[in-house]
């Protein structure tokens, strides 16, 4: 007969390493927090319906559509962060890229007033400005060797200028096709179809940095450039795919949220390229470069939104998000350097 303490020895064998796994996994710690929070909300709201009404359809339907543009962002920021570099330009170039597809759709120079490109047209040379001026932001900074930090910086700066210069301070309206919006910005019961949008360009990136060669050239060139280049990657054409990338999902996030809402703002975009890297981080984004996960820059994002939710919900001040995302970076910056493997 086997002791009842050699009984609990085996069970503890077998759960640790499940648990040390699990949080050693990039998405581990931001997926039990975000358990515990949806947990927490979901025992307040059946508590205090009439108080704390998360779990309410409207409630549901709001946060839903309302995360799909800064995760789309996310996403970008993220695959970037994994090849160890960053994109501060994002937000301007969500604003900008938006403006532009708005423009476009509106009326073009030459033809009749009022007559502009089909909306479809109009959003693949937004997204193309977007991927080109990713383009630029990674051939300067690799080029001539200035972090991505400081070359993305000054681009914000030019970018939200651009905005300015040619469009004006003014909101811009955005009326496209029926289909063009049934495609973007359509309610489907609780899910808007820029959720879905949100939903499968996750699982894309997904197969592509943990399922595809082209995902372990992103964690080498990020982890170590000269190792990588020891092995025959290029770093510099892997991070050029990000930076790519990056400006693509900004301005394709910019557009979408413009098609929901049916204007932008010229300063609508200001601030969430801090709030992405956030997500990023959160979610499990090494700042070095090298480590992250698709799923955790998703939970990452969804924390945020949840968490904002919460605080609208309660009718507390706006700056308490402030204080609890930025608490959470910080802790998350712990958390990861406290995971990475010891040299």
């Amino acid at each position: 007969m086997t002791p009842v303490s050699d009984v609990q020895a085996s069970t503890y064998r077998r759960r640790v390493p499940f648990l040390r796994n699990l949080i050693g996994m990039p998405e581990g710690p931001i997926l039990v927090l975000f358990l515990a929070v949806q947990a927490a909300c979901i025992v307040a709201a059946l508590l205090w319906p009439e108080q704390f009404r998360y779990l309410s359809e409207p409630n549901i339907r709001v946060l839903l559509k309302s995360v799909a543009p800064l995760g789309i962002m996310a996403l970008g920021v993220g695959l970037l962060m994994v090849c160890g570099e960053f994109d501060l330009s994002v937000g301007a170039l969500y604003t900008f890229c938006a403006v532009v597809t708005a423009t476009l759709a509106a009326q073009v120079p030459g033809l009749a007033e009022g007559v502009g490109m089909p909306a479809f047209a109009a959003l693949l040379v937004g997204v193309a400005v977007g991927v080109l001026a990713g383009l630029v932001n990674g051939f300067v900074s690799l080029r001539f060797s200035i972090p991505s930090f400081i070359v993305t910086l000054g681009a914000m700066l030019v970018w939200k200028g651009m905005t300015l210069l040619y469009h004006g301070a003014t909101s811009k309206s955005f009326r496209p096709e029926p289909e063009f919006k049934a495609v973007f910005g359509t309610p489907v019961w609780l899910i808007d179809t820029s959720f879905l949008w949100f939903i499968g360009l996750g699982l894309l990136c997904y197969v592509m940095l943990h399922h595809h060669k082209i995902g372990n050239h992103f964690f080498a060139a990020g982890g170590n450039a000269s190792a990588a280049t020891a092995i025959g990657i290029d770093p510099v054409r892997v991070k050029m795919i990000g930076f790519a990338i990056a400006g693509g999902f900004a301005a394709l996030a910019g557009i979408i949220a413009m098609t929901r809402v049916g204007s932008v703002q010229p300063g609508g975009g200001l601030g969430l390229e801090l709030k992405a890297i956030a997500a990023c981080v959160i979610g499990g984004a090494a700042l070095t470069g090298g480590r992250g996960s698709v799923i955790g820059f998703m939970l990452g994002t969804a924390l945020v939104f949840t968490i904002q939710d919460v605080l609208l919900l309660i009718q507390a001040p706006g700056f308490y998000l402030d204080i609890f995302v930025g608490g959470l970076i910080v802790l998350s910056v712990i958390a990861n350097q406290m995971l990475r493997p010891k040299a």
